[in-house]
């Protein structure tokens, strides 16, 4: 274990911190919008960071042996950073995953020497993942929905917000009004929502939530049971279910954003910043600024921060396809419009 341990810590070492990019908005308004560019991680995404937890977790709990099998349930980016990190352990690695997952996902796991075991419907990698672990000699489900809130440690160590904050320091408005984060887990939503408590910071935490996922409705009503039943097109976030680590009573606010305008919004970024990224940024952008349009409504200054979950190269064959856009019959042409309207006026619409 300890050998083990000390692999996960030094990857983790030999990483400089990502970086955090700031997002053009006219001066005079008086509000910065930060970019937490986690798809510079060594496997290109967000999750590198959970897929670590989650390991480091099974380590500590006894769940994993120099032996062990892992499994996994995912739809894509979790699976890529998991199977690294096997990789590196010298264990074998199985994920779960819909048809649907993206190719060039699928080609990274089978890259760090993951094997992909494909189900139908969504709802059905759970069970599979758990069948498959039990039926291994030496066999454990990591089962990130489950653990993604309890894996990380939202005080310190590997964690996101600590590292935002930190950040942020020399900024003129170093303590953010707001964060904004997707749910696909929701343990990024529970370690923001917690480590703002925990250091007794103003900042709330803003969800935004794709169509084709249970976490809005469920979030509104308060039916944590509230089933979709449907996939989410925008890979990494939004779930047919509520997962066991999304967190409501850390929220302070939630958006439903439509998935043309999580894909117009990636495309505007990559037009005025050089930023290439994936649908959940589009998704994290498209809330960021409807709270920016509240606040200039209501006259407020500040900062808010988001973030680049992963690199725009893993969906060059879905988002930045014409053809397989229009194939899903979105219009991007409007939100596109609405967004530039907010970036010369302000205003929301």
């Amino acid at each position: 274990m300890r050998a083990a341990i000390r692999v996960l810590e030094a990857d983790a070492n030999r990483s400089a911190d990502t970086h955090l990019h700031v997002f053009p908005l006219p001066p005079e308004w008086g509000i910065d919008l930060y970019l937490k560019d986690e798809s510079v991680h060594p496997t290109g995404s967000l999750k590198h960071r959970l897929a670590r937890s989650l390991i480091l977790f099974g380590l500590v709990n006894g769940y994993i042996g120099p032996e062990t099998t892992l499994v996994e349930a995912s739809s894509g980016s979790t699976a890529v950073s998991e199977a690294y990190f096997a990789r590196q352990l010298g264990l074998p690695f199985i994920t779960v995953v819909p048809h649907t997952t993206s190719a060039e996902k699928i080609e990274l796991i089978e890259f760090y020497g993951g094997r992909c075991h494909y189900v139908d419907e969504p709802l059905q990698v759970y069970a599979e993942a758990q069948r498959l672990a039990r039926e291994c000699v030496s066999g454990h489900y990591l089962d990130q929905f489950s653990c993604a809130e309890r894996a990380t440690d939202w005080r310190g160590n590997n964690n996101i917000a600590e590292s935002v904050f930190g950040q942020m320091a020399l900024e003129r408005h170093p303590v953010p009004s707001w964060i904004v984060v997707g749910a696909g887990t929701g343990g990024t939503s529970a370690t923001f929502g917690r480590y703002v408590r925990y250091r007794c910071f103003d900042t709330r935490v803003a969800v935004v939530d794709p169509e084709g996922s249970a976490f809005f409705e469920a979030w509104r009503t308060h039916d944590l049971g509230y089933t979709t039943g449907r996939p989410s097109k925008i890979e990494g976030i939004g779930r047919p279910r509520v997962e066991p680590s999304f967190m409501p009573t850390l929220i302070d606010e939630m958006f439903a954003v439509p998935d043309a305008a999580s894909v117009a919004a990636i495309r505007l970024l990559k037009d005025r910043t050089h930023h290439w990224a994936g649908g959940s940024t589009g998704t994290n952008l498209v809330g960021a600024f409807q709270l920016i349009a509240r606040m200039l409504e209501a006259g407020e200054t500040g900062s808010i921060v988001t973030l680049i979950c992963d690199s725009g190269a893993r969906y060059s064959r879905t988002y930045y396809d014409d053809q397989w856009v229009a194939a899903q019959g979105w219009d991007l042409a409007p939100h596109r419009a609405r967004m530039e309207h907010f970036l010369e006026t302000g205003s929301w619409g």
